[in-house]
């Protein structure tokens, strides 16, 4: 765990950029820091690595005073990734990866196998992109590469100063997943400035929102949404801040409607005597459970075999996703329903109008979920 116990940072002329903060970053979790220009947000960040020395205060890092350990060997322990990257152009991407561990004097075949163990994890095939220079990769590549250099040593902190914000939305989307996925293997201690509320909500287990170097709220990202704590915070929030509690929502597998369910093979018969007096269509499922398409009322008249009538279903979407993602998928589709996945098991339906009594059952004081 990271604790900061009243820091304060006031610069030369009287500026505070941090003023008495005091907050905890637990262990295994990304914490965003998030808020206006000049709040503070940087400036808390590098004092953790004393990149800025705080003017008072105290800063520990599993119990230990950070001041009473040797800046070097701090920031060795703490990996920290910044915007523009920071890659050294004259060295190769192994070779950039391999920094920390060769500080740190790891010989030759173990600086080799984290080089390609931390390429591999990042995506970037070691053999295609190891022997490259920065140059010759895209934004988005030399920020993976950025990431991968900062896990070198397998520290356990990661600090990063706004580092997708340099890079076009497709891009910064496709890292910001990346990273989720590799945060979840890694499970580091994650501190993530961003300017982003959105990024915020997206990546953080916990969210702090910062004003004029106090912290203004710290929570979890649903219950930041669910009650803001000044009008600051929902200003920050945005006014589709109703549409984004529905992106930290997770789909309620027991709040799934079950439509009638037929076999591809079955007939066209069978398919009739399934439907009853509300549902319109049916979902055909293979005999492993797999949804395998949909078949319309007025499809099923006439003989023959559910399979020569089926379509694709319109609308599929993970158990794993949100309620802002079902609610995209079916306005993407037009459709009247979205077909809910468990791995490739078919577990039921959401539709407009269980849709509206999922997003009724969303609890003021709802504490969030990992998506």
């Amino acid at each position: 765990m990271i604790r900061l116990e009243r820091v304060t940072k006031q610069f030369p002329g009287g500026q505070f950029a941090v003023q008495e903060l005091s907050i905890d970053f637990p262990t295994g979790e990304l914490t965003m820091l998030v808020g206006p220009s000049g709040c503070g947000k940087t400036t808390t960040l590098k004092m953790i690595n004393r990149l800025i020395e705080p003017t008072s205060g105290r800063i520990f890092h599993d119990e230990q005073d950070v001041t009473h350990i040797d800046p070097v060997a701090l920031r060795l322990r703490m990996g920290y990734v910044i915007q523009n990257v920071g890659l050294f152009p004259h060295m190769s991407i192994a070779d950039n990866v391999a920094t920390v561990p060769r500080l740190l004097r790891w010989d030759k075949p173990r600086i080799q196998r984290r080089v390609t163990e931390l390429l591999e994890l990042v995506g970037l095939d070691p053999r295609q992109y190891a022997r490259r220079y920065p140059h010759q990769l895209s934004g988005g590549q030399r920020q993976r590469v950025g990431v991968a250099r900062a896990l070198g040593a397998d520290p356990p902190v990661l600090l990063m100063d706004e580092p997708f914000g340099a890079i076009d939305r497709i891009a910064r989307e496709r890292l910001q997943n990346e990273f989720l996925r590799i945060q979840r293997e890694v499970r580091k201690t994650v501190v993530f400035v961003t300017h982003d509320i959105d990024e915020a909500i997206k990546l953080g287990d916990r969210i702090a929102i910062m004003n004029a170097g106090r912290l203004e709220q710290y929570d979890t990202p649903a219950a930041i949404l669910a009650k803001p704590a000044s009008d600051l915070v929902v200003d920050l929030l945005g006014p589709d801040r109703g549409l984004k509690r529905l992106s930290v929502t997770p789909i309620d597998l027991n709040a799934l409607e079950h439509p009638p369910a037929v076999h591809a093979d079955d007939s066209l018969a069978d398919a009739r005597r399934a439907f009853d007096g509300r549902w319109t269509k049916v979902v055909i499922v293979d005999r492993s459970g797999k949804p395998a398409g949909e078949l319309d009322r007025d499809q099923a008249d006439g003989d023959g075999q559910v399979a020569d009538r089926a379509r694709p279903l319109d609308a599929t979407i993970s158990a794993d996703r949100t309620l802002y993602d079902a609610f995209s998928q079916m306005l993407i589709h037009q459709a009247t329903w979205v077909a809910v996945v468990d791995g490739d098991r078919f577990r039921g339906v959401l539709t407009p109008q269980s849709f509206v009594a999922a997003i009724q059952r969303v609890p003021a004081e709802l504490e969030g979920a990992r998506r």
